[in-house]
């Protein structure tokens, strides 16, 4: 089981609901003034030019994670598989004086190559990072505390075009079901022939599933969509429960406001 740990910790993390129905703090929140708050947050990261502000933000989203009942060393997890450890790789050039000019801080002798690295090029850098890792924390903590069709339902209330609603929440289903393929299929592999196969045979069953998993995807969408329609479902996303406003969250409201008032007087 260890083989299909990857796949299993996709699914895991893009479909699993079970943080959206703790009774934590954002939790309680009402889905349109939540997701209004994360947007004004997000804005604030990505106009603030201050390390330390965004180190501060970045703070806010582990404690707010923590107040809504996620484990730091699983939402931690969750934050940086992906896109913050590839926002690393992608700024590394920002460090050296070639690319950003400043005073030199560190030169590193590589015989005849020596690149130096600027102190302005570290703060670039560090800036990118953070507002990466700032801006990726706050994106995976909204969609951790809200189920999926609480979120289609505000994307329509905030004028989202349906088309586009409708393909997000027809994705949703068809990826999981798509992930379960994969899943089951590289178990079926593994079971059937084993890790000792010669690598010209691998490659043969490789092509083979990928095949197999392109038709297979192709009917499968199709199957979704058709399932979707017989039992009613119109683009229109239809929630049971009725979205309520109070006190907790009209502060959570001004707190957010606050932060981006606060980035554009000192920190923009």
């Amino acid at each position: 089981m260890k083989d299909n740990g990857l796949l299993s910790f996709l699914k895991d993390s893009l479909f699993s609901e079970e943080c959206a129905l703790r009774g934590g703090l954002l939790q309680s929140l009402d889905p349109r003034i939540k997701v209004l708050g994360f947007a004004l947050i997000l804005v604030s990261a990505l106009l603030a030019r201050s390390i330390g502000f965004i180190f501060c933000l970045y703070l806010l989203s582990l404690c707010l994670a923590l107040f809504s009942g996620i484990k730091l060393g699983f939402f931690l997890k969750r934050t940086w598989v992906f896109i913050p450890l590839f926002s690393l790789i992608i700024g590394l050039p920002a460090l050296f004086s070639n690319f950003t000019p400043g005073e030199e801080l560190l030169r590193i002798n590589l015989g005849s190559f020596s690149p130096a690295i600027s102190v302005s090029g570290v703060l670039t850098f560090s800036l990118f990072v953070l507002r990466v890792a700032a801006t990726v924390s706050f994106a995976v903590l909204l969609s951790m505390t809200m189920r999926h069709f609480q979120l289609l339902k505000v994307l329509r209330i905030f004028g989202i075009p349906q088309v586009f609603v409708m393909v997000l929440g027809i994705c949703y289903r068809y990826l999981y079901l798509l992930v379960e393929i994969v899943e089951n299929t590289y178990l079926a592999v593994r079971s059937r022939v084993g890790a000792g196969l010669h690598y010209r045979a691998g490659q043969q069953v490789a092509g083979w599933n990928i095949a197999f998993l392109w038709m297979r995807s192709y009917r499968l969408s199709e199957n979704v969509y058709m399932a979707m329609l017989s039992r009613g479902y119109r683009g229109q996303v239809h929630v049971l429960e009725d979205f309520k406003t109070g006190l907790k969250d009209w502060l959570w409201l001004i707190f957010t406001a606050a932060l981006i008032i606060c980035t554009l007087r000192f920190f923009h």
